[in-house]
């Protein structure tokens, strides 16, 4: 995800947050990218997106 900048991506919060716990995605071309959504000025965590795509689904309907 070197030519997008965090700011520029479409961050969609995930269906498992709340108001304690918040976690956003973002999904550029070449990747995907995860970040705390109470600091959006914060770190952003880079995948490739198989690795994304394996993550969330190893997290899906677990509530974590």
């Amino acid at each position: 995800m070197r030519s997008a900048r965090p700011e520029s991506l479409s961050w969609r919060k995930t269906s498992f947050s709340d108001p304690t716990n918040c976690v956003e995605l973002a999904w550029p071309a070449e990747g995907g990218a995860v970040r705390d959504s109470k600091n959006a000025v914060g770190p952003v965590l880079v995948f490739e997106r198989a690795a994304l795509v394996r993550l969330v689904s190893a997290l899906g309907g677990r509530g974590e």
